[in-house]
Protein backbone atom coordinates (compact mmCIF):
# COMPACT_ATOMS: atom_id res chain seq x y z
CA UNK A 1 0.00 0.00 0.00
CA UNK A 2 0.86 3.66 -0.58
CA UNK A 3 0.02 6.15 2.20
CA UNK A 4 0.09 10.16 1.82
CA UNK A 5 -0.03 11.49 5.34
CA UNK A 6 -0.43 15.22 5.72
CA UNK A 7 2.55 15.52 2.91
CA UNK A 8 3.72 19.27 1.72
CA UNK A 9 6.13 19.92 0.07
CA UNK A 10 7.88 23.58 -2.22
CA UNK A 11 10.97 23.82 -4.32
CA UNK A 12 13.97 25.47 -2.94
CA UNK A 13 13.86 29.08 -3.45
CA UNK A 14 9.76 29.17 -2.85
CA UNK A 15 7.82 30.08 -0.42
CA UNK A 16 4.18 28.35 -2.29
CA UNK A 17 3.93 24.73 -1.48
CA UNK A 18 3.32 22.65 -4.89
CA UNK A 19 1.87 20.25 -2.44
CA UNK A 20 -0.26 20.78 0.62
CA UNK A 21 -1.22 18.48 2.99
CA UNK A 22 -2.05 15.82 0.60
CA UNK A 23 -3.25 12.62 2.65
CA UNK A 24 -4.44 9.72 -0.08
CA UNK A 25 -4.34 5.73 -0.12
CA UNK A 26 -3.25 3.62 -2.60
CA UNK A 27 -4.57 0.20 -2.14
CA UNK A 28 -2.44 -2.95 -3.31
CA UNK A 29 -3.58 -4.06 -6.81
CA UNK A 30 -5.53 -0.41 -7.49
CA UNK A 31 -5.03 1.23 -10.69
CA UNK A 32 -5.29 4.79 -10.57
CA UNK A 33 -5.02 7.97 -12.35
CA UNK A 34 -3.99 11.38 -10.96
CA UNK A 35 -5.01 14.00 -13.05
CA UNK A 36 -5.10 17.77 -12.55
CA UNK A 37 -4.29 21.17 -14.51
CA UNK A 38 -0.85 22.09 -15.30
CA UNK A 39 1.03 22.72 -12.02
CA UNK A 40 -0.92 21.36 -10.10
CA UNK A 41 1.60 18.94 -8.58
CA UNK A 42 0.72 15.57 -9.79
CA UNK A 43 4.96 14.51 -10.76
CA UNK A 44 5.64 16.17 -7.91
CA UNK A 45 2.97 14.19 -5.70
CA UNK A 46 4.62 10.47 -7.64
CA UNK A 47 8.45 11.40 -7.05
CA UNK A 48 7.90 11.30 -3.34
CA UNK A 49 6.59 7.76 -4.00
CA UNK A 50 10.28 6.23 -4.51
CA UNK A 51 12.24 8.70 -2.78
CA UNK A 52 13.36 10.95 -5.61
CA UNK A 53 11.42 14.20 -3.44
CA UNK A 54 11.36 13.81 0.21
CA UNK A 55 8.53 16.39 1.46
CA UNK A 56 9.27 19.14 3.89
CA UNK A 57 5.97 18.31 6.40
CA UNK A 58 4.33 14.75 6.45
CA UNK A 59 5.24 11.57 5.21
CA UNK A 60 4.83 8.40 2.74
CA UNK A 61 4.29 5.07 3.42
CA UNK A 62 5.38 2.34 1.30
CA UNK A 63 4.36 -1.11 2.61
CA UNK A 64 4.81 -0.34 6.17
CA UNK A 65 7.88 1.16 5.89
CA UNK A 66 8.27 5.66 5.95
CA UNK A 67 10.09 6.36 2.28
CA UNK A 68 11.26 9.21 3.99
CA UNK A 69 13.82 7.05 5.49
CA UNK A 70 15.18 5.29 3.07
CA UNK A 71 17.08 5.75 -0.38
CA UNK A 72 15.60 6.10 -3.82
CA UNK A 73 17.91 2.81 -4.47
CA UNK A 74 16.14 0.96 -1.78
CA UNK A 75 12.80 2.35 -2.80
CA UNK A 76 13.39 1.54 -6.62
CA UNK A 77 13.66 -2.36 -5.95
CA UNK A 78 9.62 -1.77 -5.02
CA UNK A 79 8.59 1.33 -6.68
CA UNK A 80 9.62 1.63 -10.36
CA UNK A 81 8.77 5.41 -11.99
CA UNK A 82 8.89 5.95 -15.86
CA UNK A 83 9.46 9.01 -16.51
CA UNK A 84 7.32 11.41 -18.33
CA UNK A 85 10.36 12.01 -20.60
CA UNK A 86 12.19 8.66 -21.81
CA UNK A 87 15.68 10.70 -22.48
CA UNK A 88 15.83 11.33 -18.86
CA UNK A 89 16.32 7.54 -18.00
CA UNK A 90 17.75 5.99 -20.85
CA UNK A 91 21.53 5.48 -21.07
CA UNK A 92 22.41 1.98 -22.80
CA UNK A 93 23.74 1.05 -26.51
CA UNK A 94 20.84 -1.43 -27.00
CA UNK A 95 17.50 -1.63 -26.06
CA UNK A 96 18.70 -5.31 -24.52
CA UNK A 97 21.03 -3.80 -22.47
CA UNK A 98 19.10 -1.31 -21.32
CA UNK A 99 16.33 -3.97 -19.94
CA UNK A 100 19.14 -5.78 -18.13
CA UNK A 101 21.56 -3.49 -16.97
CA UNK A 102 19.19 -2.85 -13.84
CA UNK A 103 18.27 -6.20 -13.04
CA UNK A 104 22.31 -7.19 -13.28
CA UNK A 105 22.40 -4.46 -10.32
CA UNK A 106 19.94 -6.16 -8.44
CA UNK A 107 21.53 -9.36 -8.41
CA UNK A 108 19.37 -11.64 -11.02
CA UNK A 109 21.36 -14.37 -13.05
CA UNK A 110 22.07 -14.80 -16.71
CA UNK A 111 19.26 -16.69 -17.41
CA UNK A 112 16.16 -14.78 -15.98
CA UNK A 113 17.72 -11.65 -17.10
CA UNK A 114 17.59 -13.12 -20.64
CA UNK A 115 13.99 -14.52 -20.21
CA UNK A 116 12.54 -11.62 -18.63
CA UNK A 117 14.12 -9.35 -20.69
CA UNK A 118 13.05 -11.54 -23.96
CA UNK A 119 9.21 -11.51 -22.51
CA UNK A 120 8.87 -7.96 -21.68
CA UNK A 121 10.51 -6.74 -25.24
CA UNK A 122 7.65 -9.33 -26.59
CA UNK A 123 4.75 -7.58 -24.37
CA UNK A 124 5.67 -4.33 -25.35
CA UNK A 125 6.15 -4.97 -29.36
CA UNK A 126 9.80 -3.90 -28.82
CA UNK A 127 11.11 -7.33 -30.26
CA UNK A 128 12.71 -6.25 -33.40
CA UNK A 129 14.38 -3.00 -31.40
CA UNK A 130 16.36 -5.64 -28.88
CA UNK A 131 19.52 -4.36 -30.59
CA UNK A 132 19.03 -1.48 -31.48
CA UNK A 133 20.16 1.91 -29.97
CA UNK A 134 16.80 3.02 -28.24
CA UNK A 135 18.19 6.64 -28.74
CA UNK A 136 17.03 6.05 -32.74
CA UNK A 137 13.94 5.07 -31.65
CA UNK A 138 10.68 7.48 -31.86
CA UNK A 139 9.15 9.13 -29.04
CA UNK A 140 6.79 6.74 -28.45
CA UNK A 141 9.23 3.69 -29.03
CA UNK A 142 11.45 5.28 -26.03
CA UNK A 143 8.38 5.90 -23.82
CA UNK A 144 7.70 1.99 -24.03
CA UNK A 145 11.85 1.16 -23.61
CA UNK A 146 11.72 3.16 -20.83
CA UNK A 147 8.62 1.40 -19.39
CA UNK A 148 10.40 -1.96 -19.94
CA UNK A 149 13.30 -0.73 -18.59
CA UNK A 150 11.03 -0.91 -15.29
CA UNK A 151 8.84 -3.74 -15.52
CA UNK A 152 11.98 -5.87 -16.41
CA UNK A 153 12.64 -5.89 -12.61
CA UNK A 154 9.22 -6.83 -11.52
CA UNK A 155 8.50 -4.37 -9.01
CA UNK A 156 5.34 -4.03 -6.77
CA UNK A 157 4.38 -0.79 -7.41
CA UNK A 158 4.74 0.74 -11.10
CA UNK A 159 4.59 4.78 -11.78
CA UNK A 160 3.85 5.82 -15.17
CA UNK A 161 4.49 9.49 -15.78
CA UNK A 162 1.94 10.34 -18.94
CA UNK A 163 2.49 7.14 -20.53
CA UNK A 164 0.33 7.37 -23.60
CA UNK A 165 2.22 10.67 -24.91
CA UNK A 166 3.79 9.72 -28.69
CA UNK A 167 1.53 6.46 -28.41
CA UNK A 168 -0.88 5.77 -31.07
CA UNK A 169 -4.13 4.11 -30.90
CA UNK A 170 -3.21 0.90 -31.26
CA UNK A 171 -0.07 1.10 -28.28
CA UNK A 172 -2.51 2.53 -25.96
CA UNK A 173 -4.80 -0.24 -26.28
CA UNK A 174 -1.62 -2.65 -25.67
CA UNK A 175 -0.92 -0.58 -22.72
CA UNK A 176 -4.29 -0.84 -21.33
CA UNK A 177 -4.14 -4.41 -21.49
CA UNK A 178 -0.93 -4.46 -20.17
CA UNK A 179 -2.05 -2.13 -17.02
CA UNK A 180 -5.22 -5.27 -16.43
CA UNK A 181 -2.65 -7.56 -16.60
CA UNK A 182 -0.78 -6.32 -13.99
CA UNK A 183 -3.20 -5.24 -11.95
CA UNK A 184 -4.32 -8.73 -12.01
CA UNK A 185 -1.05 -10.00 -10.60
CA UNK A 186 -1.58 -7.46 -8.00
CA UNK A 187 0.42 -4.88 -8.45
CA UNK A 188 -0.63 -1.16 -7.78
CA UNK A 189 -0.32 0.60 -11.11
CA UNK A 190 -0.41 4.74 -10.71
CA UNK A 191 -0.45 6.98 -13.72
CA UNK A 192 -0.40 10.81 -14.06
CA UNK A 193 -2.10 11.72 -16.92
CA UNK A 194 -4.03 14.33 -19.29
CA UNK A 195 -5.28 11.99 -21.55
CA UNK A 196 -8.94 11.61 -20.43
CA UNK A 197 -10.28 9.34 -23.41
CA UNK A 198 -7.47 6.66 -22.11
CA UNK A 199 -8.67 7.19 -18.73
CA UNK A 200 -12.48 7.08 -20.15
CA UNK A 201 -11.88 3.54 -21.30
CA UNK A 202 -9.48 2.26 -18.70
CA UNK A 203 -11.94 3.13 -15.60
CA UNK A 204 -9.27 3.54 -12.86
CA UNK A 205 -10.18 5.55 -9.77
CA UNK A 206 -9.22 9.04 -10.22
CA UNK A 207 -7.08 10.88 -7.83
CA UNK A 208 -8.04 14.58 -8.70
CA UNK A 209 -5.19 17.37 -7.39
CA UNK A 210 -5.82 21.25 -7.75
CA UNK A 211 -3.14 23.77 -6.86
CA UNK A 212 -1.39 21.01 -4.89
CA UNK A 213 -4.73 20.17 -3.11
CA UNK A 214 -6.44 17.01 -2.91
CA UNK A 215 -10.34 17.48 -4.17
CA UNK A 216 -11.05 14.21 -4.75
CA UNK A 217 -10.42 10.36 -5.37
CA UNK A 218 -13.43 8.39 -6.75
CA UNK A 219 -14.37 6.37 -9.60
CA UNK A 220 -13.46 7.51 -13.19
CA UNK A 221 -16.84 7.79 -14.05
CA UNK A 222 -18.13 10.23 -11.36
CA UNK A 223 -15.56 12.24 -11.56
CA UNK A 224 -15.19 12.48 -15.36
CA UNK A 225 -18.95 13.34 -14.99
CA UNK A 226 -18.59 15.94 -12.39
CA UNK A 227 -18.94 19.06 -14.45
CA UNK A 228 -17.97 21.03 -11.66
CA UNK A 229 -14.76 19.36 -10.57
CA UNK A 230 -13.79 19.05 -14.48
CA UNK A 231 -13.79 22.85 -14.89
CA UNK A 232 -12.00 23.17 -11.69
CA UNK A 233 -9.20 21.47 -13.01
CA UNK A 234 -9.08 22.39 -16.73
CA UNK A 235 -10.16 19.08 -17.74
CA UNK A 236 -12.56 18.14 -20.44
CA UNK A 237 -15.54 15.48 -20.22
CA UNK A 238 -14.78 12.77 -22.64
CA UNK A 239 -16.05 12.82 -26.36
CA UNK A 240 -18.78 9.90 -25.42
CA UNK A 241 -20.17 11.51 -22.04
CA UNK A 242 -20.27 14.92 -23.85
CA UNK A 243 -22.46 13.15 -26.28
CA UNK A 244 -24.61 11.41 -24.37
CA UNK A 245 -25.68 14.61 -22.72
CA UNK A 246 -26.51 16.07 -25.99
CA UNK A 247 -28.97 13.34 -26.89
CA UNK A 248 -32.15 14.37 -25.22
CA UNK A 249 -34.44 12.04 -26.96
CA UNK A 250 -32.39 8.80 -25.29
CA UNK A 251 -33.94 9.95 -22.03
CA UNK A 252 -32.45 10.32 -18.94
CA UNK A 253 -29.19 9.11 -19.93
CA UNK A 254 -26.96 7.17 -17.28
CA UNK A 255 -23.18 8.09 -16.38
CA UNK A 256 -21.41 6.78 -20.12
CA UNK A 257 -17.71 8.02 -20.57
CA UNK A 258 -16.55 5.45 -23.09
CA UNK A 259 -17.85 3.92 -26.55
CA UNK A 260 -18.60 0.27 -25.74
CA UNK A 261 -21.19 1.25 -23.04
CA UNK A 262 -23.08 3.96 -25.34
CA UNK A 263 -22.62 1.24 -27.93
CA UNK A 264 -24.67 -1.23 -24.62
CA UNK A 265 -27.07 1.58 -24.56
CA UNK A 266 -28.39 3.03 -27.45
CA UNK A 267 -28.43 -0.18 -29.50
CA UNK A 268 -31.73 -1.51 -27.97
CA UNK A 269 -33.29 2.31 -28.15
CA UNK A 270 -32.38 2.46 -31.82
CA UNK A 271 -33.68 -0.91 -32.33
CA UNK A 272 -36.82 -0.14 -30.66
CA UNK A 273 -37.43 3.18 -32.93
CA UNK A 274 -36.54 0.81 -36.00
CA UNK A 275 -40.22 -0.80 -35.56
Amino acid sequence: MISVENVSYHYGGSSSNVLSEVNLKIEDGEFVAIMGENGAGKTTLVKTFNGLLKPQTGRVIIDNADATQKSVAQLSREVGLIFQNPDHQLFAETVSEELAFSMRNFGFNDEVIKKRVTNILTALDLEQYADTSPFVLSGGERKRVALAAILVWDPKHIIMDEPTIGQDYLQKDRLRNFIIQLTSQGKTVVIVTHDVEFVAECKPNIVLLSHGKLLAKDTATRILTDDKLLEKTSLIKPQIAELMKQLPECGQTPDIIEAYQARRFLLPKLSHHRT
